[in-house]
This record gives C-alpha cells, structure tokens and sequence, in this order.
C-alpha cells in the first residue's frame, strides 16, 4: 500500500495603503517560490479589449465607455459609477465574479 502525505496549503491575503510595503512583500514570497495572483492585474486583464467583461461593460455603458484604442475610457468610468450607485453596483457585479 502506497501512502502520501497530504499538505494543506496556506493562503495569505496581502493588504495594505499605498506606500505600505505591499509590493516589496510580494517580491520577496515570489522569490522564496510562493504563488502571487495579483488581484489588480487581474482586474485589469479581465477588462481588455474584446474580453467578455469588457464586451459586458460596452454593451452595459456604450461607446462612452471607451477610447479609440478600444481600451476602457476610465476616467469617464471612474466619474459614472461613482456618481452613480447603481452603476457601480453593475459593473461590481460583473467584475468581482472575473476577479475571484
């Protein structure tokens, strides 16, 4: 009979201000081999050109809500859900589910 040792594995969120620290601790798990997803380059992949969320967000804002480049238009972005409950409300629903 063949045994094998079971490891549990250990998540660890890395939070912090600007400025705290953040990405120096990153660096240093990374070069001791640990795995990095980084929930803000994520975030930012999901919403390339032509990628469902980003097709989402242009169906959902329209031609406003990108630059000639096809790229997201954040600023006016930024400015709508922030005005905007409910649309803030919409694209958290369509982003964070991408993210996680």
């Amino acid at each position: 009979m063949t045994q094998t040792k079971k490891t549990a594995s250990l998540i660890i969120g890395l939070t912090g201000g600007i400025g705290s620290g953040k990405t120096a601790a990153s660096d240093y798990f990374t070069s001791l081999g640990v795995l990095i997803v980084d929930a803000d380059v994520v975030a930012r992949e999901i919403v390339e050109p032509h990628k469902p969320v980003w097709q989402q967000i242009v169906n959902h804002f329209g031609s406003e809500a990108i630059n000639e480049d096809q790229s997201l238009n954040r600023p006016w972005l930024r400015q709508t859900v922030f005005q905007q409950p409910e649309e803030r409300q919409w694209l958290e629903s369509v982003t964070h589910p991408a993210i996680r």
